[in-house]
């Protein structure tokens, strides 16, 4: 595919609802390493304009009316500002990570002990998932990614701490690393309106392919061309979708769908591989 999709489709009253967000300050931000695609320690990395942007990311959420946990940083942990990768929240349960890359597996602690302090029961995974960079949650299901962060077997364990369902997805372009580079939850269906999700389509294999179609018929599909910006790290609260203003193209087509995009710019932390939902873990109601 070389085109947004673009289909006129009526014109639709999106509600937002209030949520509530766990982030962490990119104090130590750096590019140390490369365990993805987009990291490359040749290129100098601004921690002072990463964190500028990141304030930018967290006012924005506060500006619409939603609640922010700081999860304290790590000296030692450049990557933690990616707070969506250190677990998986349903109401007062956690599903907890266990990091593929010995670089952040010291983060996954640090995160369990924040939301236990939240008053949140937090599972200890036997398998290797990296939290909502693979488990993106809606009403009736939880997507899951797998095929470089997360496994098939933390799949059924996550299903089983969580009491949901889980529809597996295979990953197959190591661009697309976790599942939230890859697909973007647009209405998680809790409302008045049926699930709605953005993806792209050469993430996936042929039959996820399949699945994502029969399950979200009416879904938007996004190039490649536009994902590069990592377009669909995007945060959604079923009417403002927050995400990367690079994704100018993405952002128009949201806004005919009855978004209201809210672009920010978090250039210096896509440096890390990651954009505004990597930087955002959701604590799901």
């Amino acid at each position: 595919m070389t085109v947004l999709d673009t289909r006129v489709r009526p014109a639709l009253q999106r509600s937002a609802r209030t949520r509530r967000y766990v982030m962490c300050r990119p104090d130590h931000f750096t590019v140390e390493y490369a365990i993805n695609p987009w990291m490359d320690p040749s290129v100098p990395v601004d921690t002072s304009l990463a964190l500028r942007q990141w304030a930018d990311l967290r006012a924005t959420y506060e500006s619409l009316g939603h609640h922010v946990d700081l999860l304290p940083a790590l000296p030692g942990h450049p990557d933690m500002v990616y707070a969506a990768n250190g677990a998986l929240t349903v109401g007062n349960r956690a599903y907890g990570a266990r990091f593929r890359h010995p670089e952040r597996q010291g983060e996954a602690a640090a995160h369990a002990l924040r939301l236990r302090s939240l008053g949140i029961d937090v599972a200890a995974p036997s398998h290797t998932n990296e939290g909502e960079g693979d488990f993106l949650t809606l009403g009736s299901m939880i997507l899951a990614g797998t095929g470089f962060r997360t496994s098939l077997e933390a799949h059924i364990e996550a299903a089983a701490v969580l009491d949901r369902p889980v529809v597996s997805l295979e990953l197959v372009d190591p661009r697309f690393y976790h599942l939230d580079t890859a697909l973007a939850v647009l209405d998680d269906g809790n409302g008045d309106l049926p699930a709605d999700i953005a993806y792209v389509p050469t993430a996936f294999s042929p039959h996820s392919r399949r699945t994502l179609q029969d399950l979200f018929p009416d879904a938007l599909r996004v190039p490649e061309s536009e994902a590069a910006h990592l377009a669909l790290n995007a945060v959604s609260d079923g009417r403002h979708v927050v995400l990367p203003a690079q994704a100018t193209r993405f952002a128009a087509v949201l806004a005919d769908r009855g978004y209201t995009p809210v672009p920010v710019d978090l250039s210096e932390l896509l440096k890390g591989g990651g954009s505004v939902k990597c930087c955002t873990m959701e604590l799901h109601r």
